[in-house]
Parts: structure tokens; C-alpha cells; sequence
């Protein structure tokens, strides 16, 4: 799943986050939600405006991001 029509970065909002789809939402917000318990039905209910592919690409970013980062760092 490739993350790079959903996760969006602008300088002015949300101090240049990734955020998705240019909501005021953050990568980070999702990912936190997920780890301290939440389902994505109840991200989804909390969050209309999200979809399950948004919760998806945010994992992607997030995989993809980890993967640069293993690479870096020669792992």
C-alpha cells in the first residue's frame, strides 16, 4: 500500500506534520490511537472523515519511514 497520495506535509499546519489527506489530523495521532488500544472501527467512529485506507497509509508512512531509518543507520 504506498502512502504518498494520502499523507500530506505542509509547513503551516500542525508544525509541518504528516497529516492525512491535508486534515488537521496526524500520522502521529493515528498511530497513537492504534497503540494505546484503539480499533480502527472506533478511530473511524470517533473520526468520520477518516477511512480505513487513511489508517492504512499512516501505518505505511510509518513502516516505510522506519525502513529509511534502518538504512541509515546500516541495519
Amino acid at each position: 500500500m504506498s502512502h504518498h497520495d494520502t499523507i500530506t506535509l505542509e509547513p503551516g499546519k500542525r508544525s509541518g506534520k504528516p497529516c492525512i489527506r491535508g486534515l488537521r489530523i496526524a500520522v502521529a495521532d493515528v498511530l497513537g490511537w492504534l497503540a494505546g488500544g484503539m480499533t480502527t472501527a472506533e478511530i473511524l467512529e470517533d473520526f468520520p472523515e477518516l477511512t480505513e485506507s487513511d489508517i492504512r497509509a499512516c501505518l505505511a508512512y510509518a513502516a516505510d519511514r522506519e525502513h529509511r531509518v534502518a538504512v541509515i543507520h546500516g541495519g
